[in-house]
């Protein structure tokens, strides 16, 4: 079965052989000015491809693994900076909730709401992004199987609001390790639209003992894989400075590196879609 395609933001659309849609932007939001940068430049790749393109940042990032790790502005200040990129480059917004309590605030900014990985069982809070009528990315947790992830799109279209989709992010593969199951894409694909997160997925969780590791090293293999197994979508975490980034350091992509994979991506979802994937 494949599921209808609908407005996440507008003039973009996911699902049923849209093009694809890339949500890409920094992890965490370092600061206003930084994150006006990474808009402007993101505005450049997206005129360049004419790719659809969300602009995705956290305001805060609660689930660190140590308490000493930067989170972010916080719900004010996080949202008036996203908002300020929204008013000067045009690109819609996504950003991710923690609490029911903050998914109506957001909603009156982003045109997304995302509920995190390890959040997407949460029901009050599936429903408190349900309700606010915004599209809602779900992020498949790393101890769920794709099909599960049904339950957890019900109870977001329980609230009258259809628009929903998927993220999958890899599944935990003993300790300090991620592997993505290619077949999660054709089984979540029959009742949702699918991302990839090609950045998330590279990572070892908890790897560094204070922090999580990664392998960016293989993204644009990982990406491609997804590409030729059939998505929606690509999520991608984008920073100038991967290494010295306060969050994801290990795992983020550069710009340039964003550029190069961009068109090999193009391709091979078209080639793809040719062959019924």
């Amino acid at each position: 079965m494949k599921v209808q395609s609908f407005e996440i933001a507008a003039g973009i659309r996911i699902g049923a052989g849209e093009r694809p849609v890339y949500i890409a932007g920094p992890c965490v939001i370092e600061s206003p000015e930084f994150l006006m940068g990474i808009g402007r430049r993101l505005v450049e790749i997206r005129e360049r491809f004419g790719i659809p393109l969300v602009f995705k940042a956290s305001f805060d990032k609660a689930n660190r693994s140590s308490l000493a790790s930067f989170r972010g502005p916080g719900l004010e200040e996080g949202l008036a900076a996203l908002a300020a990129v929204k008013a000067e480059t045009g690109l819609p917004l996504l950003t991710d909730v923690h609490e029911p309590g903050q998914a109506e605030r957001a909603a009156e900014i982003v045109d997304v709401l995302q509920v995190p990985a390890f959040l997407c069982r949460q029901t009050d809070l599936l429903l408190a992004c349900g309700r606010t009528g915004r599209a809602v990315n779900v992020k498949k947790g790393q101890f769920m199987a794709p099909e599960d992830m049904e339950r957890a799109v019900e109870k977001v279209g329980s609230t009258g609001n259809g628009r929903v989709f998927v993220t999958e992010r890899g599944t935990s593969f003993g300790y300090h390790n991620l592997v993505v199951d290619m077949r999660a894409f054709p089984m979540m694909r029959r009742f949702a639209p699918v991302v990839f997160d090609v950045t998330h997925s590279l990572q070892l969780p908890g790897g560094l003992g204070h922090a999580t590791g990664g392998v960016r090293e293989y993204h644009a293999n990982l990406a491609r894989a997804a590409a030729g197994a059939g998505v929606d979508g690509f999520f991608v975490e984008v920073h100038p400075d991967p290494p010295n980034a306060l969050s994801d350091a290990t795992t983020q992509l550069t710009p340039e590196e964003l550029e190069r994979l961009v068109p090999q991506l193009e391709t091979i979802v078209a080639v793809a879609r040719e062959t019924g994937s």
